[in-house]
């Protein structure tokens, strides 16, 4: 059975707020790193901040932790203002991309350290700690250097030492950036695993789109020092709030055109004469303007040009310009003469069929008009 710390877990109403954010905005001079940021988290929630560099994620984290005092707006935690409680009294636990562990200490040593600062009983700190390498998978491993332990175990015993005083909210900035692919994934889980189990509030910030998706309840999408959507990590994938969302989670392929025909349900827009069919995914559309459209790599079909693709709303030919092998698919680059020569990705998981195409090969692709949001350019 794993640790439960105490009071980490939601009590009393349903989802009480952990963490509010009011109309927050940072300015360094001219340049605004966060815009009027406004979303509240419940507590035992898992949020990913997610974003290009420079979107004002890790600016943002720094404010909701307090080191960052906001330009305007407030923060508040458990009900209280950041800005009201002093650092060393915030029952916040971090974790960095550069762990900052005491390379002098052991594993333990390191865990303990919190447990002294905040003066906790010296006789419990020791079971503690036990308890703690045990969650993150160290246990028996507590008296060994820093030094002596691979990466993905300095990351765990980060982790512990966050977690070992029981904050009421955990926050991770990039702490997976410098690990390997497979590490990373690895961590990954592992993360959700530790949070679920504690049930601690956490807020992560990182790049790493399958990193959001995995590790998540919830992903803010962040640019320009903007939400641009706060969702499931299932809506911000399959429902993009914009444009941008649309393309900086997932492969995606966008066409350009005009709008001809709108409803509630349908938006029909013309790309270099041919008419295509797609949900309107923004409030700004309107015949006659041009628009974007979105349809992911894996939402296409793709098939031998003598071969019809039925039960498509969408059929258009394309010759195959490249194919690159990733193991577990391959994705074809494929150019449409039809649609302005447009190139466009296209994921095939069938391992039967792996590399049934070759560049200069004619193909047929299609998909459907619900898998096709289309925006204000």
């Amino acid at each position: 059975m794993g640790v439960v710390a105490a009071g980490l877990r939601p009590t009393g109403s349903v989802n009480p707020v952990a963490v509010s954010v009011k109309d927050v905005g940072m300015a360094f001079g001219d340049v605004h790193a966060v815009r009027n940021a406004s979303f509240d988290l419940p507590k035992g929630r898992f949020l990913t901040i997610l974003g290009p560099s420079g979107s004002g994620k890790t600016t943002l984290l720094r404010m909701i932790a307090g080191f960052d005092r906001p330009t305007h707006g407030e923060i508040f935690i458990n009900g209280r203002p950041v800005s009201a409680v002093p650092a060393h009294k915030r029952a916040i636990g971090m974790v960095f991309q550069k762990l900052a562990l005491f390379p002098h200490m052991t594993a333990a040593e390191n865990v303990a350290f919190p447990l002294k600062m905040r003066r906790h009983d010296a006789r419990t700190i020791p079971e503690k700690v036990a308890r703690y390498l045990d969650l993150v998978r160290l246990g028996g491993y507590g008296g060994r250097r820093i030094n002596e332990l691979s990466g993905g175990q300095q990351q765990r015993v980060a982790i512990a030492r966050a977690l070992v005083f029981e904050p009421d909210l955990l926050l991770l900035d990039e702490p997976l950036a410098a690990l390997d692919r497979k590490l990373r994934e690895e961590m990954q889980l592992e993360f959700r695993r530790i949070q679920k189990e504690l049930g601690v509030t956490t807020i992560n910030v990182t790049h790493d789109q399958r990193e959001a998706l995995v590790v998540s309840d919830e992903v803010i999408v962040m640019d320009g020092g903007s939400i641009q959507q706060k969702a499931r990590p299932v809506d911000a994938y399959r429902t993009p709030s914009n444009a941008f969302v649309a393309n900086f989670i997932g492969v995606t392929n966008f066409i350009e055109g005009n709008v001809v025909e709108l409803t509630s349900a349908r938006a029909v827009f013309e790309a270099n004469g041919v008419r295509l069919v797609g949900i309107p995914a923004d409030a700004a559309l309107a015949t006659g303007i041009s628009c974007s459209s979105a349809v992911r790599a894996e939402q296409i079909r793709i098939a031998p040009k003598d071969r019809p693709l039925e039960g498509l709303e969408t059929v258009v030919d394309g010759q195959v310009v490249d194919c690159i092998f990733e193991g577990e698919r391959v994705v074809y680059e494929i150019q449409v003469p039809r649609l302005a020569g447009v190139l466009m990705r296209v994921f095939d998981h069938d391992p039967e069929s792996h590399l049934q195409f070759g560049p200069g090969d004619e193909v047929r692709l299609g998909w459907n008009a619900r898998d096709m949001h289309v925006f204000q350019k």
